[in-house]
């Protein structure tokens, strides 16, 4: 057994709350264990100077980790994004682009903020699955407001972390699973079982394709299960 007694293939609790910024054009709080992530969506008029004239939207995501998130104190980029920040942020915008048809979002461009409010592991992923629900609770809004005239074709989309630990394949880890992983990984699938994103690194001992396959076979499995908040 885990140190929370999760066995290998069990995703930690999760949940979400709506509305945890109400000024946004949408927004929620995702945890997942003890890591929270505030996802908040800004809708702005107009589009980057290389999408003009091309009657496409735009989405995009910016990701930071706040001061107290972590054990030690963690501090403000207020110099310029870390290049960590900036790699995670990259990952979270690629993958929300793949869920919205950018045709159907008019003259806008939507950003997801995603910032960690509490950090134990796993907070990309917990910030691409709510910022994937905010960003289809924007679109919905502005359906609603007569910004769209249709809601354009959404793909729901979730992400997992899975990871190698003392030759044991897990699913979903925690800080301290994570820090003394020998390899681990972070999986992005829409509902159609089709991947979007996968990042895989060997920290200590490489992977072999056994190890490999049995971290997508968890991915799914919890990736499946994340999914579920689309009906909430």
């Amino acid at each position: 057994m885990r140190g929370d007694n999760r066995s290998f293939d069990s995703l930690r609790p999760f949940s979400i709350r709506r509305d945890i910024q109400p000024q946004a054009g949408a927004s929620l709080l995702i945890s997942t264990g003890n890591t929270e992530v505030i996802c908040g969506v800004s809708i702005e008029e107009g589009v980057p100077p290389f999408l003009e004239g091309k009657n496409r939207g735009w989405v995009t995501a910016e990701y930071g980790m706040l001061p107290c998130a972590t054990s030690s104190r963690y501090r403000r980029e207020t110099t310029g994004r870390a290049a960590r920040s900036l790699e995670i942020q990259r990952l979270i915008g690629r993958s929300l682009r793949m869920m919205v048809d950018l045709e159907g979002v008019g003259p806008y461009t939507l950003r997801v903020d995603c910032d960690v409010l509490n950090a134990d592991g796993g907070t990309r992923t917990a910030a691409i699955t709510g910022g994937a629900l905010a960003l289809r609770d924007a679109l919905c809004a502005m359906e609603r407001a007569g910004m769209i005239e249709t809601l354009p074709d959404i793909v729901p989309l979730a992400a997992v972390s899975v990871g190698v630990v003392a030759g044991q394949v897990l699913l979903d880890l925690d800080y301290p699973e994570d820090s003394r992983a020998d390899a681990d990984s972070n999986f992005v699938m829409d509902n159609r079982g089709r991947w979007i994103e996968i990042q895989a690194t060997a920290e200590n001992v490489p992977l072999d394709d056994l190890q490999f396959e049995q971290m997508k076979e968890l991915a799914r499995k919890g990736i499946k299960e994340l999914l579920g908040l689309w009906s909430s």
